[in-house]
């Protein structure tokens, strides 16, 4: 409560389809599936039964939190921001690290950070020491090895799909 929820238009997109998908298709199906398990008698030892009601509260229970995170949601396009040097939510930035290589990573929201596709939370310790800052400048992060000096080479907005 209290924090705002930013999230680029393409992950508000993907919170929504996963809602749809487990409300409108798969929690049918399992409770169909649970009402024919129940029709056979004991539900002590039936699997079908036991799995469905385990597998039925764990839809239930993402579904509360999918439609919790979409209310809350603020979305934010990257794309509209325009001509922009500075780091804010949805830039996509290019670094240079101590060791002269160069990567890049989007600040996105946090349901759809990925680390492996250089999509960053915007409230990692990452993000947060590049966020405000200009092409240029010179991020200092704090690590358990040590503190990284990130030069900022780049800043654009673009859309995240």
């Amino acid at each position: 409560m209290g924090v705002k929820n930013y999230i680029t238009p393409g992950g508000y997109r993907k919170l929504q389809a996963e809602l749809e998908q487990l409300w409108k298709v798969e929690r049918p199906v399992l409770v169909n599936t649970i009402t024919w398990a129940a029709s056979n008698g004991d539900r002590s030892e039936n699997g079908d039964y036991i799995y469905g009601k385990k597998r039925l509260r764990e839809i239930d229970r993402r579904v509360r939190y999918l439609r919790k995170r979409i209310d809350q949601a603020e979305v934010v396009d990257p794309a509209r921001r325009g001509a922009c040097e500075q780091i804010f939510f949805g830039a996509t930035v290019t670094v240079c690290n101590d060791e002269g290589c160069e990567v890049v990573y989007s600040i996105v929201g946090v349901d759809e950070a990925d680390a492996a596709r250089g999509r960053i939370s915007w409230v990692s310790p990452l993000a947060r020491a590049l966020l405000k800052l200009c092409e240029g400048e010179v991020a200092r992060l704090h690590t358990p090895v040590g503190i990284v000096e990130l030069e900022v080479l780049k800043v654009i907005y673009l859309s995240l799909e």
